[in-house]
């Protein structure tokens, strides 16, 4: 599931990028690329094979403001029966080679990782933001999902080959909602109308997709808060475009008896129970009897409550990882928020693994032999992507963890109202949910009921071990 993204909203403190360097350091983030590896990606070029060429279509590219690392780039023809959509995914492997420079550092990196004040990309720029990237103008080499949908959105088939595209524009979520709200273009109207019969067709299975804002750092009269975003209709329209391509990628895997799968184990009754004391503490109603997914789906983000509990509802989705198979599928093969059986392949320029599952692909279609390299690699990459993970989420956690003491400092000695959300012995600690602001704090259990609303006292801020101490008030 997508984690929410931290940002700043104009230029950076001092003590805020002394602060994200730290944790960049003690995480061991890379801070550049080898000399070797910059000379191979400056050498690259485009692998000579067969491709279609797909430059008539008006493929367009729907990112946030500024993304120059495009992934993909989408087109959709509206028919009697239903919709095809064309759906562009640069072809990283047009560049990269198995085992050479770019291969061996993007092994290590795993991921993207991205921090408030700096992207640090998995691949080098020449290749993520220039010659890989999908970006509008000259010809690129991409792989192209052929996906038929009926008129209730439900896919019919669905296939990948090679092909050289033209993109014509890469436009914001808020300009892609402007023309969607304005009516009559083609795209974006079929985009509206797919993506909405995709999420009527997720709440039927049983699926929910969160919807999460991003955290942006604002600077107000010498302190610091941390403020939400609108999310907008279009982005959870374009992510349904993204989630029916990763499960086709996963019916095309299993059909063949080989690939890799992105998985994750339906939520612990114990890990709901607690979002649902988060929700109480946050003033976000939810109803007796209404299940885990029904009540994420229905959350409207409008509030920073809301907005908060949503980010918590996504750490409430424990155990994902990747599952490599040859023949008989693993026990564990769903994905529990999406449910269905899913595939990491639309996102390769910031992914290690997208690399290896489109190569593996493109050889079904073909009915041919799978690339070896792909095949060796099945054992080796969960273990890479979730060494990957670990890290991507240990720096999230670690920059909103900062960012919340630099909010609180000047705060020391006030008190704040919160609610016990959870109650763990065997560590002696107590998780409470502090209403406003929404952060969610540890304290000592002493006295502490699971669900009972309590004050706290902010005793300490501590920005180097980005910890704040509270005590309760009872």
């Amino acid at each position: 599931m997508p984690s929410p993204s931290l940002h700043c909203n104009s230029e950076l403190d001092g003590r805020l990028r002394a602060g994200f360097d730290a944790i960049r350091v003690e995480l061991r983030v890379p801070e550049r690329f080898s000399d070797e590896v910059l000379a191979a990606a400056e050498a690259a070029t485009p692998v000579d094979v067969p491709r279609r060429d797909l430059r008539d279509i008006e493929f367009v590219a729907i990112d946030p403001p500024g993304a120059t690392d495009l992934d993909q780039a989408l087109w959709i023809d509206t028919h009697d029966h239903g919709w095809t959509l064309r759906y562009a995914i640069a072809d990283v492997a047009a560049f990269v080679r198995p085992g050479d420079p770019i291969d061996l550092e993007a092994r290590n990196r795993g991921v993207t990782l991205y921090s408030p004040d700096l992207r640090t990309p998995l691949h080098p720029p020449v290749l993520s933001e220039d010659r890989g990237s999908l970006l509008p103008g000259g010809e690129r080499p991409a792989l192209v999902w052929h996906i038929e949908l009926d008129a209730d959105g439900n896919k019919t088939s669905a296939r990948i080959e090679r092909a050289w595209v033209k993109i014509r524009a890469a436009i914001s979520y808020a300009e892609a909602q402007r023309r969607i709200d304005a009516g009559g273009e083609p795209l974006y109207d079929a985009l509206a109308a797919v993506g909405r019969l995709r999420q009527r067709i997720e709440a039927e299975r049983g699926g929910v997709s969160l919807n999460l804002p991003s955290q942006e750092v604002v600077r107000h009269d010498g302190h610091f808060d941390l403020e939400y975003d609108d999310s907008l209709p279009v982005e959870g329209w374009n992510a349904q475009i993204s989630l029916l391509t990763g499960m086709a990628a996963a019916d095309l895997m299993i059909d063949a008896g080989v690939g890799m799968l992105r998985t994750l184990p339906p939520p612990r009754r114990r890990d709901v129970r607690r979002l649902q004391r988060q929700a109480a503490a946050l003033g976000v109603d939810w109803p007796d009897g209404v299940e885990y997914p029904d009540f994420i789906r229905d959350v409207v983000p409008d509030t920073a409550r809301s907005k908060a509990l949503l980010i918590q509802a996504a750490r409430t989705l424990r155990g994902a990882g990747y599952q490599g198979f040859r023949g008989e599928l693993p026990d564990l093969h769903l994905h529990g928020a999406i449910a269905a059986p899913y595939a990491h392949v639309t996102a390769p320029l910031r992914r290690l693994i997208d690399r290896f599952g489109n190569e593996l692909l493109v050889a079904i279609c073909d009915d041919a032999e799978p690339p070896a390299w792909v095949i060796e690699a099945l054992d080796e990459l969960p273990s890479l992507m979730g060494r990957a993970r670990s890290r991507e989420s240990a720096l999230e956690r670690a920059m909103v963890d900062f960012t919340e003491t630099m909010m609180l400092q000047p705060r020391i000695g006030e008190t704040f109202r919160g609610a016990v959300v959870d109650v763990d012995t065997d560590r002696d600690r107590a998780t409470v949910q502090i209403a406003e602001p929404p952060v969610v704090t540890r304290v000592r259990p002493d006295g502490l009921e699971l669900g009972t609303s309590i004050e706290l006292r902010l005793d300490a801020v501590d920005t180097a071990a980005r910890t704040l101490a509270f005590t309760p008030l009872v």
